[in-house]
C-alpha cells in the first residue's frame, strides 16, 4: 500500500486503509461504530475523516502512488459511507431558504459538492443537490424554474475554471449581480486571486466555513 501522511484525526488512518483496499464494511465500521456511536459529530467525521481522506487520496493520485482505478475505488467507499451518515444528519430548524448545489459542467468529482450539500442541510437549508457534470444550460434552467435563494458551485480541477465562470455569469444574468453564489472545491486552492476575480459571496475548500459565510450574507 502507498505510504500515508500522518493523520490529523485518529480515525483517518484506519479509514484510509479501508478505502484503499475497498473494504466497505470496515470503512463503515470505523465511521459508524468507532466514530458516530462513540459521540463524534457528523461535522467532525465529514471534515476530519472523510474529507481529509479524499484530499489524501487525491494527493496520492497526483504523485502516481495510486491508480485511477484505486482512486475511484476509494471514492466509491466514501460515497457509500456518506449515504449511511445522511440519515443521521443533525438539522437545525428550517430557515426558509432553498440552496441549489451542483458541480460545474465537465466536473466529475462530486465529493466536494456532496459535503457542501450536507453542511447546508445541517444548517437548516432545503437542499437540491444536482451532482457531477451539470451542463450550464441545464443548471440555469433549474435556477430560473426553482429560484433558489443561493447557488453553490463545486469545481475540483483547474481546467474547469471556464465552466465555473460561465455558470456564475449565467446565474447573475438571470438573478442579478448581487445574487448569492458560493464556490467550493480544490480549484480554489489552485487558483490564487480567484475570490477577487469571481466576486462571489463565499469561496473556499472547507464546507463548514463556506456555509457560515453564506448564512452571514443571507442573515439566517
Amino acid at each position: 500500500m502507498a505510504a500515508l501522511i500522518e493523520p490529523a484525526h485518529p480515525l483517518l488512518s484506519p479509514y484510509l486503509k479501508a478505502q484503499l483496499t475497498g473494504a466497505r464494511d470496515e470503512a463503515l465500521r470505523v465511521v459508524l461504530e468507532d466514530g458516530l456511536a462513540r459521540g463524534l459529530s457528523i461535522k467532525e467525521l465529514e471534515l476530519g475523516v472523510l474529507s481529509a481522506a479524499q484530499r489524501e487520496i487525491g494527493r496520492l493520485w497526483q504523485e502516481n502512488q495510486v491508480s485511477v482505478a484505486e482512486e475511484h475505488l476509494a471514492t466509491s467507499v466514501t460515497q457509500l459511507v456518506m449515504s449511511h451518515l445522511y440519515r443521521h444528519l443533525p438539522r437545525e430548524s428550517h430557515n426558509g431558504k432553498v440552496a441549489l448545489v451542483a458541480c460545474v459542467e465537465g466536473e466529475l468529482h462530486d465529493m466536494g459538492g456532496r459535503f457542501g450539500a450536507d453542511f447546508l442541510e445541517m444548517a437548516g437549508f432545503e437542499v437540491r443537490f444536482l451532482g457531477a457534470n451539470v451542463p450550464t444550460k441545464s443548471l440555469l434552467a433549474m435556477v430560473e424554474r426553482d429560484r433558489p435563494d443561493v447557488v453553490g458551485l463545486s469545481a475540483a480541477m483547474s481546467f474547469h475554471l471556464p465552466a465555473l465562470r460561465a455558470a456564475i455569469d449565467g446565474v447573475r444574468a438571470l438573478r442579478g449581480q448581487e445574487y448569492p453564489i458560493i464556490v467550493g472545491g480544490h480549484v480554489v486552492a489552485w487558483s490564487p486571486g480567484l475570490a477577487r476575480e469571481l466576486g462571489v459571496q463565499a469561496l473556499g475548500t472547507c464546507a463548514d466555513r463556506l456555509v457560515k459565510g453564506c448564512r452571514e450574507y443571507l442573515g439566517c
